[in-house]
Order: structure tokens, then sequence, then C-alpha cells
């Protein structure tokens, strides 16, 4: 049976197939009956799905990273696109694991080849060693270019750590170019290891969630002692320099409630900082953005930002096709298709 693309379910659609279970929660109606809450995936997305019927009983079906073979209907609850399911159980027979995994839309080996190109332009022969010993080790590597950057919010598929890696290695080129102040090598350096951790604290087969590693220590932690590991060999390795790169590392979420055990205190720590922030979140809006089905010019509720996102005038873009797109824009109105 070919295999029905969450982002292609419309309202009314019959739905026969396997999906993945990324979260599941039971709940109960006002008239004290349980009801089942599922997310479900596939590499194009989420949906959420309810079973109203034989609740306990299917609930044992699935769990939390498991397939199962559904069949229900979608349907349309407050302007979003539902499953109500009939019949669920777990799947037993092989399965395609791309089908239910996204991945990054860009290139695996020419992203790691520009992320050694600019690691070559490293001038002090210190963290240029470091670097090469981390790019030299084959099992990192292996993660490295696997791996996903999060779990839920930005470049969360397979590559995506990669992804967001050399975007903030090249990003922190250009602010380096920018700011002469910055010391390019140091800041670099930073931004190639500042996520490594994430290799240890994530887990993505055959769904992405964190392991034991990622919940008693976290990707921070675990960064800095991957690189307290390669630095044991290099014994001329300037104390004050590791020091420095450990702090980018201990602090490039930028405050306590974040998730960093330090703030930035110097100055490549606030550009590594203010970088990666950046990075991550109009990776992760732009995917939100992307993926959102409510109807309308506004997102739904963003319960992660507190607000509503504007995604444009859709009548405005309709009215707009087949027109000349080279034509010069007309001030901050055209950028979004209308008055603020």
């Amino acid at each position: 049976m070919q295999h029905l693309w969450i982002k292609d379910i419309k309202e009314n659609a019959k739905i026969e197939g396997n999906y993945l279970v990324k979260n599941k929660s039971i709940g109960q109606t006002r008239q004290g009956n349980s009801f089942l809450t599922l997310t479900l995936g596939d590499k194009t997305g989420t949906i959420e799905a309810r079973v109203w019927d034989r609740v306990e009983e299917i609930s044992t079906h699935c769990k939390e990273g498991n397939i199962v073979t559904i069949a229900g209907q979608a349907n349309t609850y407050r302007n979003q696109i539902q499953i109500q399911i009939h019949e669920l159980k777990q799947n037993k027979s092989p399965v395609d694991p791309t089908i239910f995994q996204e991945s990054t839309p860009k290139d695996i080996t020419h992203m790691l080849s520009d992320l050694k190109k600019l690691a070559n332009h490293i001038q002090n022969r210190h963290l240029k060693t470091l670097i090469d010993a981390f790019m030299a080790d084959h099992r990192f590597v292996t993660q490295f270019k696997k791996a996903p950057a999060a779990k839920n919010f930005h470049h969360s598929y397979l590559g995506g750590l990669l992804e967001h890696t050399l975007s903030v290695s090249q990003m922190a080129v250009l602010v380096s170019e920018h700011y002469p102040d910055l010391d390019c090598d140091l800041l670099l350096s930073g931004a190639i290891l500042h996520d490594i951790g994430k290799i240890e604290e994530l887990t993505f087969e055959p769904t992405i969630d964190y392991s034991n590693k990622g919940r008693l220590l976290g990707h921070i932690v675990l960064g800095v002692m991957m690189v307290e590991e390669k630095l044991k060999p290099l014994k001329d390795f300037p104390p004050e320099l590791a020091l420095r790169l450990k702090h980018l590392i201990l602090s490039h979420h930028g405050e306590f409630d974040f998730g960093s055990p330090k703030r930035p205190k110097f100055l490549e720590a606030f550009a590594l900082h203010l970088i990666d922030d950046m990075d991550a979140k109009i990776n992760g809006l732009s995917r939100l953005l992307k993926d959102d089905r409510q109807e309308g010019s506004w997102t739904v509720f963003n319960k992660l930002f507190q607000r509503y996102f504007f995604k444009g005038d859709s009548s405005a873009q309709t009215n707009n096709k087949g027109k000349d797109i080279d034509s010069k824009p007309q001030g901050q109105g055209h950028l979004f298709h209308g008055e603020l």
C-alpha cells in the first residue's frame, strides 16, 4: 500500500497505513470517559490523532517510538486536521525507516566538505590541531553527520547537527570580518565544537529522543568532556586557550534559564551565543510557518514563544500570482504583503 504522507492528509480522507508514534497521552472527557491522544509522524511532519473507543485496549498496542498501523478518517477540529482512529495495532512487518525520519534537505557530503574547508582557515596551530583531531576521528564524524541538532524545535532531523554547525560556523567567519576585535580562530573553533555533545545527548533510531547521558549531563557538559579527552595528548596546548574554548561551549546558550552553566564573559562567547540563537530560531520558526495547517494569515498559538506568528496575507499572495517577481519592492509592505 502506498504511504499517505502526513503533509498530504486532507479533511475527510480515509487513512490506512503505518505511522510513528511521537507522543502519547490519555485524557478524560467531561463525562469521565477516557480518550487517547497521539502525535503521529513521518518525515513530512506530524498530526494529532484521537482514539475514543476501546482506549485501554488500544493504548497497550502503542508506545512512544513505536510504528503503528492505523485505520481512521481525517476530520477538522478547531481549524486543524486531526485523525479519528478506528483501528490501531503495532506494526510487526519490516518497514523502510526513511519514511519516518526527516532528513536535512542539504547534501551531507558537501556540508562536511565545506566545514572542513572553513576549519582549514584556522591560523592558530593549537586550535587547528584540536579541530583536526575531531575531523580525523571516524566514529565522531560518522555520528556527527547523522545526528539531529535537537529533539523538537530546530534542525530536529537527521543531518541537522551538521547543517546547524556549518551555518553557525559560516556566520562566525562573517561576524569576525565585520568586527575585527573578535578572534576569528577562537570564535570559529567554538562554532565548530559548540554542539558536539549532541551526538551523545540524543538517540535517533527510530525516533529522536534523549539518551541517559543526555538526560543526566546534557550536551553542553558532554561537549566539554569530549574536548578535554581530545586535549589530553596535546601536551603543549595553552591552558588559557583551553579555558576560553571550554567557556565558549559552556556559555553558548546565553542564560542560566536556557541551560547554560555559565553566561558569556568575553566577546567571542557573546558572539557565539547570539549567532547560535539566531540560527536555531530562524530554522525553527521557518519550519513552524511552513508546517502550520491553520487557515488564514496567522499560525495557531505557539506555546514556546507565547504568541501567534504572521504567515502573510494569503489573498495578497494569490492576487500577486503571475506578476513580475523582479519588480522593485515597495518598502516594508511588500515584505509582509500588506500593512502591519
